[in-house]
């Protein structure tokens, strides 16, 4: 006997069914970034800086190796983006401003290259320390976007500066390896749980203990 409520119903819930979600591309990363960030080109390419850095493994930090040192993740990308900071006209007034700050002072050479020399010094450390500040706006936007996740790695020492001897750690997530390397085979990222917005946080009391369970003799 024909029923045509029961094939209506089957219907109705192939409809309903739900879509698998498009894989993430790159115009489709861009537009997500659009949408987020504040800098969204900045953003990208610190994204895009990351990606190289953790290219075996999908995370970077807390360290880089650049030649025979070792550089904090976060100081690593300051550095790697201080050509874009040498564009910016706010450089220039951040000399004229430091010259100034040397000759109120009466500290600035007579010798004008090693007035250049000092001048430039401290014009890098300033748009480092800046840096760092827009470098870790760029990853809160990332994380915020879905796009990575960030832990740090060290003890906590309990004083006002709750991050005080720790370095971060960014991942990348699957999704955005595959969208900037079409292509390319990638081990799936083994990662903690998040707190919910993308953080991970790890005790330093835990790591502590564990560290003393590693290295505690045997009776």
């Amino acid at each position: 006997m024909f029923q045509p409520d029961f094939f209506a119903a089957e219907g109705n819930a192939e409809r309903a069914a739900p879509q698998a979600a498009p894989a993430l591309d790159l115009p489709g990363l861009l537009d997500r970034l659009t949408s987020v960030c504040e800098r969204p080109r900045y953003s990208f390419m610190v994204l895009n800086l990351i990606a190289q850095a953790s290219a075996q493994s999908g995370s970077a930090g807390p360290y880089v190796r650049e030649g025979d040192r070792l550089v904090p993740v976060r100081d690593w990308l300051c550095d790697a983006l201080v050509p874009v900071a040498r564009r910016d006209p706010r450089r220039l007034a951040i000399a004229d401003k430091v010259r100034a700050e040397l000759e109120q002072r009466n500290e600035l050479p007579a010798d004008a290259a090693v007035a250049a020399r000092l001048i430039t010094a401290e014009v890098q450390k300033r748009i480092r320390l800046s840096g760092r500040t827009n470098v870790s706006r760029a990853v809160s936007e990332l994380v915020k976007a879905g796009l990575m996740q960030r832990h740090y790695q060290g003890y906590r020492v309990d004083h006002h500066n709750r991050g005080a001897q720790r370095q971060a750690v960014y991942t990348i997530t699957d999704e955005v390896r595959r969208a900037l390397y079409p292509g390319h085979e990638f081990a799936r990222n083994d990662r903690r749980p998040a707190d919910g917005n993308g953080e991970h946080r790890r005790s330093s009391h835990a790591a502590q203990a564990q560290s003393a369970t590693k290295t505690r003799a045997p009776r």
